[in-house]
């Protein structure tokens, strides 16, 4: 018996395929399109077969079904993960400068605390390894600051923490099977 495939059906099939997409995106990109044309195509074809709930429910989630494509191109060992990394990438270097930043208020803010009217400059070692010298003039308890950048460790530290979380060391070349044959 075949099922007329409605525009509410067909939304419903997107709604899984661009779930499916958001957990592919290790996969490179090419694959990734062709791998959502397949799986759009397969489903309408099955939800016009068996209906659309029929069809979903045949296919599971969008999560596994993305793990299934995954182990299928990348096996079942632990592989790296470009998202994460990314994250890791963005989110650290937010995090530090929040801190640090923090850090170089409750000094300012402790010279004005000492001082209201405070004349002159000061220095501040900064948080040792991560930040350089910062240095502060003070006009009538009014700062102005220069320094405070990252050093070198910071950044090598930065550049660890980005691997770790994507596990990049775990990227491998593979192989196209045209390459192959020439």
């Amino acid at each position: 018996m075949t099922h007329t495939v409605n525009w509410l059906d067909r939304l419903r099939i997107e709604r899984r395929v661009w779930g499916l997409d958001q957990h592919l995106y290790d996969l490179p990109r090419a694959q990734r399109i062709a791998t959502r044309r397949d799986v759009r195509a397969n489903l309408r074809e099955a939800a016009a077969d068996v209906g659309t709930t029929e069809a979903l429910r045949r296919v599971g989630s969008s999560r596994r079904l993305a793990e299934q494509y995954l182990a299928a191109e990348f096996g079942d060992r632990p592989r790296h993960s470009w998202m994460g990394a990314f994250y890791a990438a963005f989110l650290v270097p937010l995090t530090l400068d929040f801190f640090l930043a923090e850090a170089d208020n409750a000094f300012q803010s402790g010279v004005t605390s000492a001082d209201p009217h405070a004349t002159g400059t000061y220095l501040w070692s900064g948080v040792s390894l991560l930040q350089s010298e910062v240095t502060y003039s003070f006009s009538n308890g009014t700062a102005s600051t220069h320094g405070g950048a990252w050093t070198p460790f910071t950044y090598v530290a930065w550049a660890v923490i980005t691997i770790s979380a994507g596990r990049l060391w775990r990227i491998r070349r593979r192989r196209h099977p045209a390459a192959a044959n020439a």
